[in-house]
């Protein structure tokens, strides 16, 4: 497990082998389901920040982006010791706000920090906001033509780490992870944010994106 320590992260040392993570680990019953949907967020987030080095403050970090990987990473950053979050949605009033921990940030008004998570794939705000010497990390998944400026970052002596969930890990890391945030989720997270983060519909006849976009999101943002 990664912690703080004297205001670094301990990262654990690794052998490369792929994930191996059955659904049947977790039975039903165990979580309610909206709390399950949230905690995979987290779990994503935890096995991403596991692989970010040591950064000189990871106590005021930035996410950039409204949706659930933001949620997810915004948890796991507050897992381990960050007081405040500051969140760059690129929209009005996300949900993700309702965290007591999450202040929310207009892209013209943020500060540079020492930890950046981009989360939607677009690596390029979260690159402007990365201070010398910082860490960014790309935990949303780039398109095909995405392009990070590798001038800037070595200009910068930023680091930057790429975030994918199924890169190696640990054997067992996966399901001991999901284990970790389902546990420390229904120990610290109010139940009554998840009326705000999550929207069940019927399975059995799901409705378009529209039906259930929030009205201050445009269909298909």
């Amino acid at each position: 497990m990664s912690g703080r320590t004297g205001g670094r992260w301990r990262r654990p040392v690794r052998r490369r082998l792929r994930p191996s993570y059955s659904p049947h680990t977790h039975g039903p019953g165990t979580l309610p389901v909206t709390a399950l949907a949230v905690a995979r967020f987290q779990h994503i987030a935890c096995l991403a920040l596991d692989r970010l080095p040591p950064a000189p403050d990871f106590d005021r970090p930035v996410v950039i982006g409204p949706g659930a990987v933001a949620l997810g990473c915004v948890l796991e950053i507050r897992r381990r010791g960050a007081d405040r979050v500051t969140v760059v949605p690129g929209r009005r009033h996300p949900p993700i706000g309702r965290a007591p921990y999450v202040t929310l940030t207009a892209p013209d008004a943020a500060r540079t920090a020492e930890l950046v998570v981009d989360t939607t794939g677009e690596p390029g705000r979260a690159l402007a906001l990365t201070a010398a010497g910082g860490v960014l990390g790309l935990l949303g998944a780039p398109g095909p033509g995405t392009a990070l400026l590798v001038r800037e970052v070595h200009r910068n002596g930023s680091v930057a780490v790429g975030m994918l969930e199924l890169a190696p890990t640990l054997p067992g890391a996966y399901e001991a992870v999901f284990t970790r945030c389902g546990e420390w989720f229904t120990r610290t997270v109010d139940p009554g944010l998840l009326a705000a983060w999550c929207r069940t519909v019927p399975g059995e006849k799901p409705p378009d994106r529209a039906a259930v976009a929030p009205p201050t999101r445009p269909a298909g943002a």
